[in-house]
C-alpha cells in the first residue's frame, strides 16, 4: 500500500496531478485545494496517498495534508458518498472547515460543494457528528479505547471537537474549559478556534 509520494511534479490539472518519483510518474486525483497548494510544474511536493480499489478501476488519490486525507478517509465511509463527493467538498473548504461543520450540525454549508445536496449533506453530519464529538477520529488516528474527554456536555463536545483539528487535549481544554458550560457547542468551538490562533501566532 502506498502511504506517500515525493518526487517532481510533471503535470496538474484542475482535478489531478501527476509526481515522478525515480522515473515513474504516478497520477493522483487531488482536490483544488491540494493542487493548489503543492506548486507548479517543476517544483518537489508530497502527497499522502489513498489507493481506491473498485471493480473496474483503481484510483489513487494524493494530499498535501494528512489531514485532508483523513476527511476523505471518513467521508468514504459515509453512505453515498464516493470519492468524486469527496472531493468535491474538499476542494471547497479546508479539513478544519469541514470538522467545524460537522460538529456544529452545518450541513448547510457542505452544499456548497458540486454535486452534494441538502439530503446528502445532512446524511454526512448525521453519520460523522458522533465521530467529531467523540473524537473518535484525530489526525487520522483512533481515539484509544477508554479515553475520556476533559468536561461534561457542550464544553466536552467542543474539547473534543478541537482535537479532532489537531489540537492537543490539553490545548483544547485549556482554551475552552473557563468558557460558560451553557454555551452552543458552535459558538464554544469558535471561540477556542479564536484562542488557539492566537497562542499559536
Amino acid at each position: 500500500m502506498l502511504y506517500s509520494l515525493k518526487g517532481t511534479i510533471v503535470y496538474f490539472d484542475p482535478t489531478s496531478i501527476a509526481i515522478e518519483c525515480g522515473g515513474v510518474a504516478y497520477h493522483c486525483q487531488a482536490s483544488l485545494s491540494t493542487i493548489t497548494a503543492v506548486g507548479d510544474v517543476g517544483a518537489e511536493a508530497l502527497l499522502y496517498t489513498y489507493l481506491h480499489v473498485r471493480e473496474g478501476a483503481i484510483d489513487l488519490f494524493g494530499f498535501a495534508e494528512r489531514e485532508e486525507l483523513s476527511c476523505f478517509k471518513l467521508l468514504l465511509g459515509v453512505t453515498g458518498v464516493g470519492p468524486k463527493a469527496a472531493l468535491a467538498i474538499l476542494s471547497q473548504m479546508s479539513p478544519e472547515r469541514f470538522a467545524l461543520s460537522v460538529a456544529a450540525g452545518d450541513y448547510k454549508f457542505l452544499t456548497v460543494a458540486q454535486g452534494v445536496g441538502t439530503k446528502l449533506a445532512q446524511r454526512i453530519v448525521l453519520e460523522l457528528k458522533d465521530k467529531v464529538n467523540n473524537a473518535a477520529v484525530a489526525k487520522g488516528v483512533a481515539q484509544p479505547t477508554g479515553t475520556m474527554s476533559v468536561g461534561t456536555g457542550n464544553i466536552a463536545e467542543a474539547i473534543s471537537a478541537l482535537v479532532v483539528l489537531g489540537y492537543s487535549q490539553t490545548e483544547a481544554a485549556s482554551a475552552v474549559g473557563t468558557l460558560p458550560a451553557d454555551s452552543p457547542v458552535e459558538e464554544l468551538i469558535k471561540a477556542g478556534l479564536k484562542a488557539l490562533a492566537g497562542t499559536r501566532n
